[in-house]
């Protein structure tokens, strides 16, 4: 259809395109793809109309009148004589062809047989029509006629008619208006619809393709031929020899003179291949001899000397290398591309680019080198008459020299994308030479040209002189290049290459070398001068971005300032290794402060001067300035632009329309909030640190100026003086934004006048503006509300004024003011109503920033006392908020969003408990007596039921399981058990992963609190399973012996849920006191062999089971059977072979055995001292070798020291004979002490104290054992005088003090 319409156009109105025709085809858009000459007069712009309104009229029209307007047509063709008839005819087929295209769009049947009969007349009559363009049209429509009618008795009658005609016509007409009604039924009908006619369609049409005596006809049938191999797909595979082998007898034998039967035949060629497709590839015979004729029949056509026959031949040669790249010659099919680069034809220069940028995607190295290699032997092509433009910027600047001068849409959109595919593959390889080719086209100025043209002027020759400089100047291809005046490159193409800039520095963020680090990017020069970096090049590439972000045109400048900001965002923790303490880019702020100040002047378009503020709040929010004014420059941008946003709707100069003004209002107000949000985390980090000792010197002041940083109080100075104003501001921004988030049912609510920065009429663009503004005003918003305490009430006129806007109260009536607690209302609903509807339904192109601001500010809100209070106030908010959340994170996988929402959860349940704890504190006091009704308070009261919807502990709770299913499938056997999660089951925990599964188990340890005690044994079950669970899974070993986040919160959550007293009561001991124990019973399980490839932490597995032991009573874990397994994991800890694990077992175990409840550390002492006392005399005989080992010695020393100490008198003695002797045992002998290890002399020292400890803390007791054993005595003496020989030793070898002596000479008078 598209093809015939193209046909059709010049025809009607040739050559008549005009701006006077209409004047506002200068200022509106052509639609993509239409390549129009110009506005076509008035008549023939009525017409064309008409046609394409016909066409979406007649799908909707009766049967009859459907008819009646074809018999009316076919009567006009009768009546019209000569040309006019022509004419008529064209315009009638063209409105025929639009009514069957909308038929086919719309699925609609063309009607009953008397339409069939009348629409079939008019096209048959027109097949045999002397003019070709009619016969086309006449083919496409009975092509659209078979599709629209779609039953198989009618294609069949249709295609034998054509048959019957192509066997007995001889005339050209007949011959090619038939074969060409073929073509089109195969290709409107597709392959499976005409399958059957697909044998004596191709036997027809190859025949009439070798009609040597008409080239017209061999043209016509091969067109067809074309059209059936395209839509015949698969099932023109057996037909693809006989038809491959015509096609290259032809290309051999057709004169090439005929030059519409060659590009015909390279049609044929390019759908033979399409055809044949992937198989291209394979290595059988058949497959090879397809491959090399496709290959030579592609050689023929490239030698051909018609434009168009070469462009077919490069785009048959595309579609090889799509399906077979080994089998394409690259070495010669590229320069003959970059020869076509410089053609005069532009359908010739569209295939190369075309081909060009598929080459590029997969093989760009080699593209570009092979070019390179043609302009290397440009020598040679020039005594050949060839002209080669490539120069030492390769193809790469071939194409950017293109981009000045080619005019098509697809030409330069194919340009674009071949230069985007070259920059993705080697612009981190060839780093310098890609930043210099961005550079040359940015910094291009037009002075050489206008120096050439003073001169031309002064010397103002002949006016043939003028005119060969006009030639000069306009001819394209001239012989002597350097002979042109300089064009700098225009706007688009400088643009380009500023997006080229920003590009490059993204792909140098994920590229593997040190892009963003000086001091290791200088090293690796060192080693390999060939390396290159991105930060080598910073001055080149704010010299670029300032060039660009100062120049003339507009959208140069935005593109300037988009790579400025990305430059600063990437660069800005950089630090400068020459000077610690900066960073590289301190040496730019004149820069960066220069390409920004233009920006700002009065008559600058609006989106430069939002683009202009998003740099400032991230070059100010970047922390490079460190100087105080330079830090007021840039921020006096700002404030001239927030004296604009002020003023109020219709006070500016309108230069532009009121959706722009509403833009960049909104853009000075968002970049003030980023201003301001960076300004009090500065503020707030600076608090949170300790505060550092003071000096006793006067150095105080100059503390932040020993490293040049600014005070951290400092940048909310600046902002500070702005801040009323500012609130105001911001809160107006969010006020329109709730109201324009509106459903549309909701649309009366709106106010009529518009709201604060927008007006009515550009309601629809003020949504796009405020939807990118929103998210860091409420942040700020949040954190302006929480600095004041919700005690601000400048907005009360500002909050009266809307309060009159939004209710219908009298224009006379003044509004009653509120009070300052119906004020933070209203702003509470505001900033929880605008999350709550965007956390409902987040659109997917949000970014992930707007989400983390929401969250965040959602946070710092919950940090005040009044918005707790408030949401606690009406439990149903606190539940829809974890809805929402919940339905967030189904589609936000991010895990630092997962982690602000656990934050925001952990606010929401601390709300809940300080009411409750309010409430409970309340009930106490005015009913002491009856403990149990204060108990009642709480979730699940007595039944303990929790109803979905309404409780927050299970809304909490759906959202925190999630949370710990999504990074430990394991906990959910439905989600473990699925494909999708086997492989991340093996994994361990990512670093954010551990934190977010800690801060889940430390929450959901909080939710008791907030039930009943029968609320408590719902969701303990549930709890104590996961934190058991999440213990078991984390505790893995690590080679540090550090323990685990998650495994610490699971401890804590542990002593927090067995120490409550909610629990505990008479109505529901018994469930407690089962669930302690089955989870007792579970902790003691882990690990069973074969449960993991990890190695089990057996350290806190065991920390587990002592806050079991320390914090429940006896009655509740005294059981044999628990009381045997906890022993046993005390054995094995013990007695393990890591002497860490023996260490922190004898610290737990003593902590045991000193429990104040006899009960309890009595079974414990009997089960394992014994084994205690063995494994510590067993050192004698095996010291210990390292540090380790001696810490776990000395635990196990310190244990039995504590059992001497609980013991009572009388069995002292016996005591002591375990422990003395076991000291006495590690004492070295004075000839092998200086011989021993460092360990093993540390035990000595350790053994010697110990004992000259224990010797007066016992003397009764350590005399009775030291007398029983004289050998032991011995020992120990020769010991203690090693000892003190040694310390004597010692002393004489340090030096005695010098006394300065008393000067000889004595002043009278004192200075001092």
């Amino acid at each position: 259809m598209t093809g015939i319409f193209v046909q059709l156009q010049p025809n009607s109105a040739s050559g008549s395109g005009a701006l006077e025709h209409d004047p506002s085809s200068i200022y509106l858009r052509i639609p993509a793809g239409e390549a129009v000459p110009g506005p076509l007069p008035l008549g023939v712009s009525v017409i064309d109309a008409s046609v394409a309104l016909f066409g979406v009229v007649f799908p909707h029209v009766s049967f009859k009148h459907r008819l009646q307007m074809l018999d009316h047509f076919a009567e006009c063709v009768k009546q019209a004589k000569g040309v006019r008839q022509q004419s008529v005819q064209l315009n009638i087929f063209t409105a025929v062809l639009s009514a069957l295209k909308g038929l086919a769009e719309n699925k609609s049947s063309l009607g009953p047989e008397e339409v069939r009969k009348s629409a079939l007349t008019l096209v048959m009559g027109a097949l045999d029509n002397p003019n070709p363009i009619l016969r086309c049209a006449a083919g496409e429509a009975l092509g659209r006629m078979a599709q629209v009618v779609g039953e198989a008795t009618f294609i069949a009658r249709m295609a034998q008619h054509s048959f019957d005609k192509l066997k007995s016509a001889r005339d050209v007409v007949s011959r090619t208006g038939h074969s060409l009604a073929l073509g089109c039924l195969h290709r409107y009908v597709g392959g499976i619809g005409s399958g059957q006619h697909l044998k004596t369609s191709v036997s027809i049409l190859l025949a009439l393709a070798q009609d040597g005596t008409s080239p017209e006809v061999q043209t016509w049938s091969l067109h067809s031929l074309a059209l059936i191999v395209d839509s015949s797909g698969p099932m023109y595979r057996g037909y693809v020899e006989p038809t491959l082998s015509l096609v290259l007898t032809l290309l051999l034998t057709v004169p090439p003179s005929h030059t519409e039967v060659h590009q015909c035949l390279g049609r044929c060629l390019g759908a033979i291949i399409t055809t044949v497709g992937p198989e291209l590839q394979g290595n059988g015979p058949t497959i090879s001899t397809i491959r090399s004729s496709c290959l030579v029949g592609c050689a023929i056509m490239q030698d051909h000397s018609d434009s168009l026959v070469q462009a077919a031949a490069i785009s048959c040669l595309q579609q090889l290398h799509m399906f077979a790249p080994r089998h394409v010659n690259l070495s010669s099919l590229v320069p003959c591309l970059c020869v076509h680069l410089g053609s005069s034809h532009l359908l010739l220069r569209r295939a190369a680019v075309a081909c060009l940028r598929q080459l590029a995607q997969r093989e760009a190295a080699e593209v570009c080198e092979y070019a390179m290699n043609l302009a290397k032997n440009a020598g040679d092509k020039e005594s050949s008459g060839i002209n080669i433009n490539i120069t030492d910027t390769g193809l790469e600047g071939v194409l950017f020299g293109m981009l000045d001068r080619e005019t098509d849409r697809k030409l330069c959109s194919d340009i674009h994308d071949t230069l985007g595919h070259m920059l993705s593959s080697l612009a981190v390889d060839k780093l310098s030479h890609w930043l210099q080719l961005c550079k040359d086209v940015l910094a291009a100025t037009s002075d050489v040209g206008t120096a050439s043209l003073v001169a031309g002027i002064r010397d103002e020759e002949s006016e043939k002189k003028d005119e060969m400089d006009d030639d000069t100047m306009f001819t394209t291809l001239g012989e002597d290049d350097k002979s042109k005046p300089f064009v700098a490159p225009r706007w688009a193409t400088r643009v380009f290459a500023a997006d080229c800039l920003c590009r490059i520095i993204t792909l140098c963020e994920n590229a593997n070398l040190p892009h963003f680090d000086l001091a290791a990017a200088r090293t690796l020069k060192m080693k390999n001068p060939k390396s290159d970096c991105l930060v080598l090049h910073l001055s080149d590439l704010i010299r670029m971005a300032f060039m660009a972000a100062t120049d003339h045109s507009n959208q140069l400048r935005m593109a300037g300032l988009q790579a400025l900001e990305d430059i600063i965002k990437k660069f800005a923790a950089v630090p400068e290794p020459e000077f610690p303490g900066h960073v590289i880019l301190e040496q730019y702020q004149a820069n960066v402060g220069a390409a920004l100040r233009p920006a700002f002047s009065q008559d600058t378009p609006s989106d430069i001067v939002a683009k202009a503020c998003q740099v400032c709040s991230a070059w100010i929010g970047s922390k490079v300035v460190s100087d105080l004014n330079d830090l007021r420059r840039v921020h006096n941008l700002l404030v001239s632009s927030l004296d604009k946003a002020q003023a109020g709707k219709g006070a500016s100069s309108q230069l532009y329309r009121e959706s722009a003004i509403t833009m960049e209002k909104l853009a000075v107000l968002k970049a003030w909030a980023e201003v301001y949000v960076v300004a009090m985390t500065i503020k707030n980090e600076a608090d949170n640190k300790p505060r550092k000792s003071l000096k006793t010197n006067d150095e105080d002041d100059d503390d932040y100026g020993t490293v040049d940083e600014l005070p951290p109080d400092s940048l909310i100075s600046l902002v500070e003086s702005a801040l009323p104003a500012l609130s105001r501001l911001w809160l107006a921004v969010l006020k329109d934004y709730a109201l324009l988030t509106l459903p549309p049912e909701f649309a009366s609510q709106l106010p009529p006048d518009g709201g604060a920065f927008y007006t009515p009429e550009t309601i629809d663009t003020a949504r796009l503006h405020y939807r990118n503004s929103w998210a860091p005003i409420l942040h700020a918003v949040a954190l302006w509300l929480n600095s004041t305490g919700f005690n601000s009430s400048e907005n009360t006129d500002e909050m009266m004024g809307s309060q009159k806007r939004y209710t219908n109260q009298p224009p006379g009536t003044p509004p009653s003011p509120k009070s300052l607690m119906e004020l933070n209302k209203d702003r509470m609903h505001l900033i929880l109503g605008i999350s709550i509807q965007f956390f409902c339904a987040p659109r997917p192109e949000e970014p992930v920033e707007h989400v983390t601001a929401c969250l965040q500010a959602l946070h710092i809100l919950l940090e005040s006392s009044f918005a707790r209070s408030h949401i606690a106030e009406d439990q149903v908010i606190g539940v829809e908020l974890l809805n929402v959340l919940h339905r967030l994170l189904l589609t936000c996988n991010p895990t630092c969003v997962q982690l602000l929402v656990t934050s925001v959860v952990q606010q929401i349940v601390r709300a809940a408990q300080d009411k409750l704890q309010e409430q409970r504190n309340a009930q106490s006091k005015d009913d002491t007596s009856e403990k149990e009704t204060q108990m009642l308070l709480g979730e699940g009261e007595e039944n303990g039921g929790l109803i979905p919807g309404k409780s927050l502990v299970f809304a909490a709770m759906e959202l925190l399981m999630f949370i710990l299913v999504r990074h430990m499938p394991q906990l959910s056997s439905k989600v473990s058990d699925s494909p999708s999660h086997i492989i991340s089951r093996q994994q361990q925990l990512s670093e954010e992963s551990t934190r977010l599964v800690a801060s889940t188990v430390t929450i959901l340890a909080d939710l008791p609190v907030l039930c009943s005690p029968s609320g408590c044994m719902t969701i303990l079950p549930t709890i104590l399973y996961l934190v058991t669970k999440v213990l078991k899974e984390t505790a893995i070993k690590s080679s540090d012996n550090q323990t685990p986040i998650p495994v610490s919160s699971c401890l804590q959550a542990i002593k927090t849920i067995i120490t409550s007293s909610l629990a505990k009561t008479e109505k529901t001991q018994k469930k407690w006191t089962d669930l302690i124990r089955s989870t007792l019973a579970s902790v003691l399980e882990y690990p069973q062999t074969g449960d993991s490839k990890h190695t089990p932490d057996e350290v806190s597995i065991l920390t587990a089971i002592v806050l079991f032991l320390l914090s429940a009573s006896t009655e509740i874990i005294g059981v044999q059977s628990l009381q045997t397994g906890c022993i046993n994991k005390f054995k094995a800890a013990i007695t393990s072979s890591d002497p860490w694990v023996q260490a922190k077992g004898y610290q737990l175990l003593l902590s045991v055995f000193q429990h104040s409840n006899r009960a309890i550390s009595t079974p414990y002492i009997h089960a394992l001292a014994p084994i205690m006392v063995e494994n510590l005399k067993a050192v004698e005989k095996k010291r210990p070798n390292n540090s380790s080992e001696l810490l776990a010695v000395q635990e196990g020393i310190k244990v039995l020291e504590r059992l001497v100490a609980l013991g009572e008198e009388k069995n002292r003695v016996q005591l002591l004979a375990l422990l003395v002797p076991t000291l006495i045992s590690y004492l070295l002998d004075v000839n092998t002490f200086s011989s021993a290890c460092p360990s093993s002399k540390d035990l000595h020292e350790f053994a010697l104290q110990d004992l000259m400890h224990i010797g007066p803390l016992y003397p009764h007791a350590f005399k009775t054992v030291m007398g029983a054993a004289p050998e032991l005595k011995a020992r120990l003496e020769t010991a203690i005088r090693a000892n003190q020989a040694s310390k004597a030793k010692a002393a004489s070898r340090q030096p005695a003090p010098t006394i300065q002596s008393a000067p000889t000479i004595k002043l009278k008078t004192s200075f001092f």
